[in-house]
């Protein structure tokens, strides 16, 4: 098996990648729509404090609105304000990690989680396997056969499936969500 194999059933090898230049302009895409959404856009994309001014330049909108718009997201948890001066924001993980086991929740009964869980673990279990590792991050991209991108891309599969258990099986326990 080459390092680069794909597990059974974890993504179709006949798939065709998409055509990044059909795509929409991406800086078109954050202009269009209300600027609720676009300031949506925008806060759940700040992976790192940011100032007001550079949130209300990228949402298009006054930063005044960008400071309401901000402080509403504070207060539904969806960023973290980091006082100071100046003021920054940045998403808060936590919260779109909840997000996302209650939409497990709400979506799928709990038998069906069982189910994806297994499937799941047994496709993490064949990357196990074949880089003769416990986790993608003990697997080394020095010394590897094949393109490293490739087995870049192999490793952040795994690690998109073990990322996946762990949410389905918080999902499937109906527990509390701690980061």
């Amino acid at each position: 098996m080459d390092l680069t194999d794909t597990p059974d059933g974890v993504r179709d090898t006949a798939e065709e990648p998409p055509d990044f230049d059909e795509w929409a302009d991406p800086e078109e895409v954050l202009k269009s729509g209300s600027t609720r959404e676009r300031m949506l856009d925008v806060v759940l994309q700040l992976r790192e404090p940011t100032k007001v001014s550079t949130i209300a330049d990228s949402a298009d909108c006054d930063t005044e609105a960008a400071r309401d718009y901000l402080e509403w997201f504070v207060s539904m948890g969806m960023v973290r304000e980091i006082t100071g001066r100046p003021v920054r924001y940045v998403r808060n993980n936590s919260y779109l990690r909840w997000r996302r086991i209650e939409q497990i929740r709400n979506q799928y009964s709990e038998g069906e989680i069982v189910e994806e869980v297994s499937k799941t673990l047994e496709a993490a279990q064949e990357y196990r396997k074949q880089f003769d590792a416990d986790s993608p991050g003990r697997v080394s991209l020095v010394n590897r056969e094949g393109q490293v991108e490739e087995v870049w891309e192999t490793l952040s599969e795994w690690k998109t499936l073990e990322q996946r258990a762990a949410l389905l099986d918080v999902a499937r326990r109906d527990e509390t969500v701690t980061d």
